[in-house]
């Protein structure tokens, strides 16, 4: 049984290792599969190849474009148009040797002109207008760090406020994962038009509410970051454990999370917690080999061969921890003092030689620091290595009554195993059965009635 990384106020879920729409008319929402679909004269290599570039480069092109035209909708719509323009123009020119700037430089020459077209732009063109004319290249991009600048901008902008958690999530993966509406819409269980509404619902709310594309500082940039990193954490802990579904894991969710995070760190390299959320989904990340077995099914840390895990992703969360500790200027911050804790599992070379005291004692921190019925269970969870199942009892009865838990298939899950260890298996064996009717995932369902199977024997 494994203490549960906290989840962010928006998810009201942990890490499960213990036992774990009307779509707009507007352009914006195509998707780029539709896009080459519609494209049947595309050779299958070229087609393949334009796609692979556009998830890599539209984030980089749709922020760039976002500066000149101030809104993430049209500036994703101009992105499809270059995008249509390389599936009619590399097939017969041949790949660019620069295709990435070839599509930054298509991009930003249509966000000229459609400056130029409408009427309510006169007055932008009229201030810069002759600028971009002159600085707009033809194959590179001005000024790499200007587009650094740019993704950063929109890393802010997708995770604004004045969205709703679940808006936040999609737009971010579309626009900055490259994700396409059907992949969103399967990676989370929900329908398509769902996360197309979404995704309008979003971008025409930062428009009518003038949202700046620009990165806060002082106290606003200090709350929207922490939505930027709730947003991505939230990513990948729905990759790392899965709400619902047949898939303990999804992997793809996983690592679009981890590289937000990495190029995240590379644009604000002075954020301690910054470094800290990157370390905390490398050390995650490492285990995910040995999480499941040949069916899919769960494997608990206990049962885990450590020999799967990846020791260069472990090496990298070490370096980010220690660029959060250096960077760090008072108290450790919440991402920080997880992946504190998920450093002590990564050092333990066997279960046996987990650190739970340590372990035990940061959760402490950390429930001082974000008071939260999640964590007091995660704490629970370390007592009970550390000291022993009796006093880690008393504090997850002492939670049982919270709202936020009364759903929280976890719980049962975690005082089941409690009541197991203290021999009170006909109490443990109905926490199990509990907690299999909670969760909607199958494989931590299937895993949870064989517990309970074991208990009853």
């Amino acid at each position: 049984m494994e203490p549960q990384p906290q989840p962010t106020a928006d998810t009201g879920r942990a890490d499960a290792d213990s036992d774990r729409g009307t779509p707009d008319s507007d352009r914006g929402t195509a998707e780029t599969g539709s896009v080459i679909a519609e494209t049947g004269s595309v050779a299958a290599g070229t087609a393949a190849t334009v796609e692979t570039v556009f998830r890599i480069e539209s984030p980089r092109v749709i922020a760039a474009v976002t500066r000149l035209v101030r809104d993430v909708g049209i500036a994703e719509e101009l992105a499809q148009d270059a995008l249509v323009a390389a599936l009619e123009q590399w097939p017969r020119d041949g790949v660019p040797d620069n295709p990435g700037a070839w599509l930054m430089a298509a991009a930003r020459h249509r966000a000229v002109d459609l400056i130029r077209r409408r009427e309510n732009y006169a007055r932008k063109l009229a201030e810069i207008g002759r600028d971009l004319e002159t600085t707009a290249p033809p194959e590179e991009p001005s000024d790499p760090d200007d587009i650094d600048d740019d993704l950063l901008r929109l890393v802010f902008t997708t995770c604004h406020p004045v969205l709703s958690p679940e808006a936040r999530t999609a737009l971010t993966l579309r626009l900055l994962g490259g994700l396409t509406t059907p992949e969103i819409a399967r990676a989370f269980l929900v329908p398509e038009p769902t996360v197309a509404q979404r995704i309008v619902r979003a971008k025409r709310t930062l428009a009518t509410k003038n949202v700046a594309f620009e990165v806060p500082y002082g106290p606003d940039r200090e709350a929207r970051l922490g939505s930027v990193l709730d947003v991505i954490y939230l990513i990948f802990n729905e990759g790392y454990a899965a709400t619902a579904g047949d898939d303990w894991l999804r992997p793809g969710l996983c690592e679009d999370a981890l590289r937000l995070a990495r190029v995240l760190s590379g644009l604000m390299p002075k954020e301690p917690e910054v470094h800290a959320l990157t370390s905390l989904l490398e050390f995650q990340a490492s285990r995910a080999a040995a999480r499941t077995g040949p069916s899919g099914e769960p494997i608990l840390l206990k049962d885990q061969s450590r020999g799967r895990w990846n020791r260069m992703l472990i090496a990298r969360g070490i370096r980010a921890l220690s660029r959060a500790d250096t960077t760090a200027t008072g108290a450790p911050g919440p991402y920080a003092l997880q992946a504190a804790i998920a450093a002590c599992h990564a050092h333990a070379y066997t279960y046996d030689e987990t650190d739970w005291k340590t372990i035990a004692t940061l959760y402490g921190l950390l429930a001082a620091r974000v008071p939260s019925p999640v964590i007091e269970l995660n704490r629970a969870v370390a007592v009970s290595m550390a000291e022993g199942p009796r006093p880690a009892l008393e504090i997850v009865d002492a939670i049982a009554a919270e709202p936020a838990l009364r759903d929280y298939h976890l719980l049962p899950s975690v005082r089941g195993d409690l009541l197991q260890r203290l021999g009170r298996t006909a109490e443990a064996r109905a926490e199990f059965e509990r907690a299999a009717t909670l969760t909607r995932n199958a494989p931590e369902r299937e895993m949870l009635l064989r517990r309970a199977a074991d208990a009853g024997a």
